[in-house]
């Protein structure tokens, strides 16, 4: 009897220690789990790759761009925190022949389209062809606009209805499907809306490029500029 006691106890403790390594073993592995799912976290972008507007400039360099807008207090600024929209005015640096500019003091169509054609002319006069484009992802508001010298040759915003039609519609609107609606027309539905707002960076990737496919690490040696903007027009 005392010996089937003594078995048993060796079996418990056998069982016993089989199962702590078991949890031992389980609990290595998801340690190493969550350091790869933590790694994996730290290396992805946590800023917006495409901000909701932004130009795109062509043939210029990102010094004249900031003489142009009369930027003060500028500073250096890396892409990924210029892409955040946390700035007045983020310059980035040249790429692909074009330079692109964000930040929360680019007037939109959907506050004041007056003042949105008055700054786009007037930075096109004195840096030459200037593209525009706006993509409201709340409200689904959208825009386009190439500028040369000066001149609007195409422009498109619709802000729960359309408040900026000028020129003809580019191949690449045609090819892409966007609806243009003319001034009064109530038909839009959020369908169509939803739409154009989805296109508005293909449109960009072919008018000039899409900020968001730039590879942010290729600019880490290449400070952009952010800064306050002065008197345009």
């Amino acid at each position: 009897m005392l010996l089937a006691w003594h078995f048993l106890a060796l079996g418990v403790a056998v069982m016993v220690f089989l199962w702590m390594i078991f949890l031992h073993r389980r609990a290595q592995k998801s340690e190493i789990i969550a350091a790869q799912i933590s790694k994996q976290i730290s290396l992805a972008p946590v800023f917006p790759q495409r901000p909701t507007t932004w130009l795109a400039i062509r043939s210029v360099t990102p010094e004249a761009v900031q003489a142009a807008l009369g930027l003060s207090h500028s500073i250096p600024c890396s892409w990924s925190e210029g892409m955040a929209g946390g700035h007045e005015f983020f310059i980035g640096p040249r790429v692909n022949d074009w330079v692109i500019v964000t930040g929360l003091a680019l007037p939109a169509p959907d506050d004041d389209v007056d003042a949105c054609f008055l700054f786009l002319t007037a930075l096109s006069r004195k840096l030459g062809h200037v593209q525009f484009f706006h993509a409201e992802k709340f409200t689904n508001h959208h825009a386009w606009a190439r500028v040369d010298d000066g001149c609007v040759t195409r422009a498109y915003a619709w802000a729960g209805e359309t408040v900026w039609d000028q020129g003809a519609k580019t191949m690449p609107e045609i090819q892409l499907g966007l609806k243009c609606f003319a001034y009064g027309d109530n038909c839009v539905t959020n369908e169509i809306a939803e739409m154009n707002f989805e296109k508005v960076a293909a449109l960009a990737a072919r008018w000039s490029f899409d900020p968001a496919t730039v590879d942010e690490h290729l600019l880490n040696q290449a400070n952009g500029t952010a800064g306050e903007l002065s008197q345009l027009y």
